[in-house]
Formats: structure tokens, C-alpha cells, sequence
């Protein structure tokens, strides 16, 4: 796969994730908190914002398998990449980091050199 498609669909899934646990959060203080039903939403809306980071989730935790098969990861590397999924807002922040490291970028085949 074209490392730099799996790198767009990386980033945009790890997005995804983060506003799906903020949608989520929101729905559950909706419903716990102010015991209200924005929108007319069942139970505060959280089956379908549960529903939606569910599915978000599931994408991520795919979408790190492809990346650390394009982007040669450590074993170090994919299971933070993983265990960003797990706290809220994380898998943005995980994002940053490894595009500023170069993680999200093809890795260089050892030997190479920019000279002829």
C-alpha cells in the first residue's frame, strides 16, 4: 500500500477518534449529569455516540496494523500507537508526536545514502 495514502488515512482516523471520544463524553454528561435529552435523543444520545467511537475505534486499531507494516514500526512504537486508543484524546496527540519523529513517513532502506 502507498505509504503516503496509509499516512493520510492515519492521521484522519486518529483525528476521528479523538472528536468521536469528545462526541462521546458529551453525550454521557448529557445523560448523567444534567439527566437531559439534547436533541431528543435517547438516553442523552449515547447509544449513538457509543456507536460511533465503536466503529472509529475498530478503524484505528486496523489502520495501526497497516501502518506499522508500511512505516516499519518497532514493536515499542505500535503498541503505544495501540495504547493511544485507550485514554481520551490520545490518538491525536500520538499522531503529532509520530509525525514529528518521522514515524508516518516510508522507512529509509538501510545503506542509503542521498549521494550517487
Amino acid at each position: 500500500m502507498n505509504p503516503s495514502t496509509v499516512r493520510t488515512a492515519f492521521r484522519t482516523i486518529a483525528v476521528a477518534e479523538a472528536v468521536s471520544w469528545a462526541l462521546l463524553l458529551s453525550a454521557m454528561f448529557c445523560k448523567y449529569v444534567t439527566e437531559s435529552e439534547p436533541f431528543g435523543l435517547r438516553e442523552g444520545g449515547v447509544p449513538v455516540a457509543g456507536m460511533i467511537h465503536g466503529v472509529i475505534f475498530i478503524l484505528f486499531v486496523i489502520t495501526t496494523f497497516v501502518a506499522r507494516k508500511a512505516f516499519g514500526w518497532t514493536t515499542k512504537t505500535f503498541l503505544l500507537a495501540l495504547g493511544s486508543s485507550i485514554p481520551p484524546f490520545f490518538t491525536a496527540l500520538f499522531e503529532v508526536v509520530a509525525d514529528r519523529k518521522g514515524l508516518l513517513s516510508e522507512p529509509q532502506s538501510a545503506g542509503a545514502t542521498s549521494a550517487p
